[in-house]
């Protein structure tokens, strides 16, 4: 691993996020709170592969595309594949962009972004859960 204090920062700049998205809700600002867990998630994963490949995704296909390129040389991050693409369409794209009414999972995919970055932080090889 190559865990570097960039990729602890953007970690723990996830875990900000993250905590301000679960605020956010609790607040009533669903549209608000989607996008900041879409953000943390989307700020994990780049700590994630920084720290696996010591190169920092510059944008959101970037991300992408290097986490696919992980899970083929690593198959247990297979298992953040489809959780990253559902808040993206879901949280970021359907929530935040398209405005449209959360449905039923728009909730438990913002509450549980925090378990997508325990999971990132730990395929990262940093040591630590402070859910």
């Amino acid at each position: 691993m190559l865990e570097t204090d960039r990729s602890r920062e953007i970690m723990d700049d996830a875990r900000s996020l993250q905590r301000e998205a679960v605020r956010l809700l609790e607040q009533g600002d669903i549209r608000d709170a989607a996008e900041k867990a879409w953000c943390a998630t989307l700020r994990a994963t780049n700590a994630l592969i920084l720290a696996r490949t010591g190169e920092e995704p510059q944008r959101t296909p970037a991300t992408a595309r290097m986490l696919d390129d992980l899970t083929s040389m690593d198959a247990r991050v297979g298992s953040l594949v489809g959780r990253y693409y559902s808040r993206q369409t879901s949280l970021h794209g359907d929530c935040f962009y398209l405005g449209l009414p959360p449905t039923r999972h728009t909730e438990r995919r913002i509450r549980e972004t925090a378990d997508y970055i325990v999971d990132a932080e730990m395929l990262a090889g940093m040591v630590g859960d402070s859910r």
